[in-house]
């Protein structure tokens, strides 16, 4: 089957309901997207299909061949290149292992919602777990890009 990840086509051979997230670490060598819970609960895995944001631990590959897969090694653009200079200028990761899906959900509100209320990047983030608890940093780094955006 045909993935198109990060404006690339892979051909793999994986059955219809591999997860994608195995698709992507496994069989295309993008480990940059973590497995987390593997039940669409803590965000670990969110990659962007056509733009939106999916969990790609509960997404049967077969449910995106041929649509655009991006995944945190592919993000780029000026809302990608705010939230990754927010989040180093604000030192957002602790750990580090959620950050992947963390900044894959920021972006797709960002682009969506350019000037987020607290309430937007609640709902947007929520799902998004963090064990280290940086959630007032991943805040104040979606509100700083928000307003580098601004211009």
């Amino acid at each position: 089957m045909k993935l198109i990840v990060n404006d690339r086509e892979y051909e793999v051979d994986a059955d219809p309901e591999m997860p994608l997230v195995w698709a992507l670490r496994d069989l295309v060598g993008l480990t940059g997207t973590k497995f987390g819970c593997g039940a669409a609960q803590c965000g670990a895995c969110t990659v962007h299909v056509d733009g939106q944001p999916i969990r790609s631990c509960v997404t049967p590959v077969s449910a995106v061949a041929g649509q655009k897969v991006v995944t945190i090694e592919g993000l780029t653009g000026k809302v990608a290149e705010a939230v990754t200079k927010a989040w180093t200028a604000l030192d957002v990761p602790q750990c580090g292992y959620c950050q992947s899906g963390q900044v894959m959900a920021a972006v797709a509100l960002l682009t969506a919602t350019p000037k987020p209320s607290d309430a937007d990047i609640d709902a947007a983030m929520d799902g998004n777990l963090c064990r280290c608890a940086t959630y007032q940093r991943i805040r104040a780094g979606i509100h700083q890009a928000s307003q580098t955006l601004e211009g």
